[in-house]
């Protein structure tokens, strides 16, 4: 059964140098008819029967979309989806793309969450990542959502950015939490491939220091430990309660459909990625035609989803199943104190795993 839905919406003012996602200027892309072919591609779709439960609007840049387009859009999408009373609707946001009116036509649609993409309250910090908002617009961006009465706001912020000192993220992560936010994402960068990132990093220019990291990461767990939030998952912290459904859906191994150019879907351990064309990805669903992009069609077989099972899993507060471990008794003293056994059955990174999450995983699976 379908209960998670991801929507990609793949335009962005600016392209930012870490991202890898699949993402492009509008240029001259017609807003409205790539809408209709989100509802066309939603409509056609028979890969499982559907329970919506979560939504969430990824991208690029959902808030790129004006106002008008979604005040038309929205109620067919709800429609189409199947969206009822109880479902929790994330929608990624950046500083620079919303207004009042904007919020508050998303608010109408049903919105339950949103997530500010501030990244950091240092201007030299959003400089190089290539951010195209000041902390003053992210500020007013926080204004506009928290009058919108949207029921939940997180803020996402990276740390581990060239150039960045710790005086400034312990900065960006006080005037973060002195704001009152109901959910934290605090991601440690990473350098994936086809990123300008990427270049700079096989070129020597930027690298990686776990020691540096690992400063970075205390700061935030002490931080949104003293605010009182919980640490639900390596990267996540929030208000008790506020915990991002969709997210742990996706950590749990649940079936999720993704539509939109680039948008991937895992259903009864099949898993398949959209084209990676938005212009081609419009043709074929206004047309009543497959979006899938050939090749990528993926059966994971038990040992390729105990894998992903320690790799996501392990992540959370819950910890993993000690059926996909391989030996899991032995799994405490092979990974140096890492983990930790919980009412027998599940394993927990400890303090000291947390630090560590991936080269432990990587280990259990070894």
């Amino acid at each position: 059964m379908i209960r998670h839905l991801y929507v990609h919406i793949p335009f962005c003012h600016r392209i930012c140098p870490y991202c890898s996602f699949y993402k492009h200027e509008p240029g001259s892309t017609d807003t409205a008819a790539f809408l209709r072919a989100l509802t066309a591609e939603l409509e056609a779709d028979r890969s499982g029967e559907r329970a919506i439960e979560t939504v969430y609007f990824g991208g690029g840049t959902p808030t790129l979309i004006s106002a008008a387009h979604l005040e038309r859009w929205l109620p067919e999408f709800v429609r189409v989806a199947g969206i009822g009373r109880g479902v929790e609707w994330t929608v990624e946001v950046n500083p620079r793309t919303i207004t009042e009116r904007k919020a508050a036509v998303l608010r109408e649609a049903g919105v339950t969450r949103v997530s500010l993409g501030v990244q950091s309250w240092d201007p030299g910090v959003l400089a190089t990542l290539g951010r195209d908002h000041s902390p003053e617009e992210a500020e007013e961006a926080w204004r506009v959502l928290r009058g919108a009465g949207f029921e939940a706001v997180n803020v996402d912020l990276m740390f581990s950015v060239p150039g960045q000192t710790i005086e400034s993220w312990r900065e960006t992560l006080d005037r973060t939490l002195e704001s009152g936010p109901d959910h934290v994402s605090a991601y440690n960068l990473t350098y994936e491939e086809d990123t300008a990132f990427f270049e700079r990093f096989q070129r020597g220019e930027y690298g990686r220091d776990e020691v540096v990291d690992e400063a970075y990461f205390r700061e935030v767990m002490e931080r949104t430990a003293a605010a009182g939030m919980v640490h639900y998952e390596i990267s996540n912290y929030a208000r008790p309660g506020y915990e991002s459904r969709h997210n742990q859906g996706y950590w749990a191994g649940a079936d999720y459909l993704g539509i939109g150019p680039g948008a991937v879907s895992t259903v009864a351990r099949r898993r398949w990625k959209n084209l990676e064309n938005t212009v081609l990805y419009m043709e074929r669903a206004l047309a009543g035609m497959t979006v899938l992009q050939p090749a990528t069609v993926e059966e994971l077989d038990e040992s390729a989803w105990g894998c992903e099972r320690i790799a996501l899993e392990l992540r959370t507060a819950r910890g993993v199943e000690s059926r996909y471990l391989p030996e899991w008794a032995r799994a405490e003293e092979t990974t140096a104190g890492g983990l930790t056994r919980e009412e027998g059955e599940r394993l927990v990174l400890t303090e000291r795993g947390k630090y560590v999450a991936d080269s432990v995983a990587a280990h259990l699976w070894a």
